[in-house]
């Protein structure tokens, strides 16, 4: 077994934390520090969900072990120095890490991302692979460098199905066990000094957060790439839907379905769509009915 090392873990939930723990006791590593990043970009306001984290991530934490929640980049490099850490963890951390930061552990950072390096690059890659009709996902962890998820390759595995009703709840099973897995895997290629393969950037994609015209059902528009459109906002929380206008009202589109069934027929530029489930547009009416 290699020599176990001091870990730190820079994550976004109870569940993540736990899970990236677990793995590192197994193999005989030391976790001894997590940190939590609470808004979305450094010095920015603190994400309206972040405290009702907070409290699940202190109810979870083990004895003994440090919870960080900076507020900019250099206080968090501030706090890790004083960890003595061989090497951090970052699983869905938002902030893009400085140098200053990444030189901190020993054995440097490293990320886990939900796709297949170089493709879908960037913050959204799940919500990008659902808005694309990706019938399957792929996670890769890699070492980190200055710019985001282009760091060489230490383990890599494709072939996660996507639901077609996907939702963090249902797909959430079927990544954990890749993700523990790969992290085990790149943790000893880690102690046995393997600097990672390096990507290809030829064959890069970007994956960016969903675009403000995203939010709107346009019916030029494939009946598919509609369908993609509704499963993408079902997955970015209950209740959550691009708007549509129609017959003299605006609704939220919550579910449909390719295939005839009950509900609204909406034609799109290449045959129907049909919605299943739909919410008023204004907030201040009921929050779901079927359509």
């Amino acid at each position: 077994m290699a020599d176990p090392m001091r870990i730190g873990i820079a994550s976004f939930g109870a569940r993540e934390f736990q899970g990236l723990h677990s793995t590192c006791l197994q193999h005989g590593h030391h976790p001894v520090v997590h940190a939590y990043c609470r808004s979305m970009r450094p010095r920015t306001p603190t994400d309206t969900y972040a405290a009702e984290t907070v409290g699940s991530l202190l109810r979870e934490v083990p004895a003994g072990i440090d919870l960080l929640i900076p507020g900019t980049s250099a206080g968090l490099g501030k706090a890790l120095a004083g960890y003595d850490l061989d090497l951090l963890i970052v699983y869905g951390f938002s902030w893009r890490l400085p140098p200053s930061v990444l030189r901190i552990p020993r054995h440097g950072v490293i990320n886990i991302h939900c796709s297949l390096l170089p493709e879908y690059r960037g913050p959204a890659p799940v919500l990008r692979a659902i808005r694309n009709g990706d019938s399957h996902l792929g996670v890769t962890v890699h070492r980190m460098d200055e710019n985001f998820d282009t760091g060489p390759i230490l383990a890599q595995q494709g072939g996660i199905p996507v639901p077609d009703d996907v939702t963090p709840g249902n797909l959430q099973p079927l990544l954990d066990p890749v993700i523990h897995s790969l992290l085990a895997d790149a943790l000893v290629r880690l102690a046995e000094g393997f600097p990672g393969t390096p990507q290809d950037d030829s064959l890069a994609s970007y994956a960016g957060l969903m675009e403000p015209d995203f939010s709107v059902v346009d019916t030029s528009r494939t009946a598919r790439e509609i369908h993609n459109q509704v499963r993408t906002f079902r997955f970015m929380g209950p209740g959550l839907g691009p708007t549509l206008s129609t017959e003299g009202q605006s609704l939220k589109v919550l579910r449909t379905q390719l295939a005839p069934t009950a509900g609204i027929r909406l034609e799109c530029a290449d045959g129907p769509l049909w919605i299943t489930e739909t919410a008023p547009a204004n907030p201040t009416a009921d929050s779901s009915a079927p359509a």
